[in-house]
């Protein structure tokens, strides 16, 4: 149980909070993405009108900062991509056996619980992620399986459940059902409140029961889609134990969305790449770097801060968040540079696989959910240091801000003066310029879309059958359909995350589970 001074930590949205003045103020807080990003494009479109000149200054300066931050962005992807690779390359078993210091850190002492959720997903994705786990490069006796099944879906959840500890039950040290109830009061039904359940009775029957250290067990929350490389836990267990402090971090993978990569369509295939090569190169920026969806981290720090959140949708990143506040500020996320693979987003009609996109991209959009609580925990906590306050809050909302604005103001919003300057302005030398001047700058810009089509190639899966040399090509021109997806997957989807946390409870997204195809 949590000490009763961190309440807070286990906050969903202002509603959870019963004190007048406290949910006023983080009612305040739920605004503040959907004003910042709607007060920009709306000052834009002022700006352009009033004052053209400055407009168009704006826009310049604006897409000179997206050309060196593309560059640097850039860079850090290939770095990352490179370690990435040498990881890939390495027996991380024999090392574990083979490091004199970590036989004296008993690195066989650690086990590994891995949870997974599943809702509707089918038998056959199931047991490709468990069968992953089968072929881990690591001692079977030293991984417990959490298949978490949800109540609501009805029988033939259990059912497919039964199916796989049939073929499964015996080939890890432990493999346990668990069967999250339905309709429990402050929950919202999603992968947060399966996995907190699914956690707590590990901890029951498994973990407490066979009196197994807490500081000797590592736990993964994976999508059920996830499908590990095999030496996925001879890394993580590496990496683990040569962490100093090592309770106090979490261990973030890089998600390749590359499983069905090849049927996918291009739109969902670009998106996908997109988002892996962003995870990717976020490897290299610790600073910023938070848990997001398949992740890993000590037992713990789960046990410390009561496990996953039961009451909103983004717990993925929310786990951080929580650990962070009840360490005062002393908790932080290692990058492993080694890759999980996962399910781009695919439907058996391209139509339904674009609806499925924008809901997935506006479900991982909503984790600007994260913004009131991470702001209000540092208003309720005052032994974190103010610096790291100002920049985790300032990193985290620029994060989300860029996210909705960015693409709009860089591909729509440059043409604006010219249109609503007005007469005078469109007879000047600027107005002139300002189209040819930004389409030079966009152009040295698409750096970014060349350094991801080059790495497209290295990271794609064996080309099934049926496939033609054609489809290499397509996977490579394909790229400059990112100035779409950037907008119809990307600003847009957060624009409306942002704009429904700040319109308040009736306007909340609940959790949508992506299907699997």
């Amino acid at each position: 149980m949590l000490p009763q001074e961190y309440y807070y930590i286990k906050i969903g949205s202002s509603q959870d909070l019963v004190i007048p003045k406290e949910r006023l103020i983080y009612r305040l807080l739920e605004t503040i993405p959907g004003i910042l990003a709607l007060t920009t494009l709306v000052g834009v479109f002022l700006i352009s009108w009033q004052a053209p000149i400055f407009a168009a200054f704006f826009i310049i300066a604006f897409d000179i900062y997206w050309l060196f931050k593309t560059a640097y962005l850039s860079l850090h992807l290939r770095s990352a991509f490179k370690k990435v690779k040498e990881n890939l390359k390495i027996n991380w078993l024999s090392k574990l056996i083979q490091n004199e210091e970590l036989r004296t850190k008993n690195w066989n002492d650690i086990y590994h619980l891995i949870i997974l959720p599943f809702y509707n997903e089918n038998f056959e994705t199931i047991c490709s992620s468990i069968e992953s786990l089968r072929s881990a490069n690591y001692p079977k006796d030293k991984m417990i399986i959490i298949l978490a099944v949800e109540e609501r879906m009805g029988k033939s959840a259990i059912e497919i459940a039964e199916k796989i500890n049939n073929l499964f039950g015996d080939k890890f040290f432990k493999f346990l059902i668990t069967v999250h109830p339905k309709d429990l009061i402050n929950e919202i039904p999603g992968k947060g409140s399966n996995i907190a359940f699914a956690g707590k009775v590990s901890k029951e029957k498994i973990i407490d029961a066979l009196k197994i250290p807490y500081k000797n067990v590592i736990v993964s929350a994976f999508d059920i889609d996830t499908i590990i490389y095999p030496d996925y836990f001879s890394r993580l267990t590496y990496v683990y134990l040569n962490t100093e402090n090592r309770q106090n971090f979490s261990y973030q993978p890089v998600p390749f969305y590359t499983n069905n990569i090849w049927p996918a369509p291009a739109l969902s295939r670009v998106v996908a790449f997109s988002a892996t090569f962003w995870h990717t190169l976020q490897q290299e920026r610790i600073e910023r770097l938070t848990t997001f969806s398949s992740h890993s981290m000590p037992f713990q720090a789960l046990v410390d801060v009561d496990f996953w959140q039961k009451n909103m949708v983004s717990e993925d990143s929310r786990i951080f968040w929580q650990c962070l506040l009840k360490n005062n500020g002393d908790y932080g996320v290692i990058p492993l540079y080694f890759p999980v693979k996962m399910d781009a987003n695919a439907a058996p009609t391209f139509w339904q696989t674009m609806k499925n996109l924008y809901k997935q991209q506006r479900r991982w959009a909503w984790g600007c959910e994260n913004i009131p609580y991470v702001f209000f925990g540092f208003w309720k906590n005052k032994k974190i240091p103010l610096r790291k306050k100002w920049y985790y809050g300032w990193i985290y909302l620029e994060g989300f801000w860029s996210w909705s604005t960015n693409a709009i103001i860089i591909f729509f919003l440059g043409w604006l003066p010219i249109i609503l300057g007005g007469e005078a302005f469109r007879q000047t030398l600027l107005a002139y310029n300002l189209p040819q001047i930004t389409r030079w700058i966009m152009s040295l810009a698409m750096i970014g879309i060349v350094t991801a089509a080059y790495l497209t190639i290295f990271i794609l899966p064996p080309q099934p059958e049926g496939y033609g040399k054609h489809k290499y090509l397509m996977m490579i021109f394909q790229w400059p359909l990112l100035l779409i997806t950037m907008i119809i997957f990307g600003s847009i989807p957060a624009l409306e995350s942002q704009t429904r946390l700040m319109f308040g409870k009736k306007f909340r997204l609940g959790f949508w589970v992506t299907p699997k195809h």
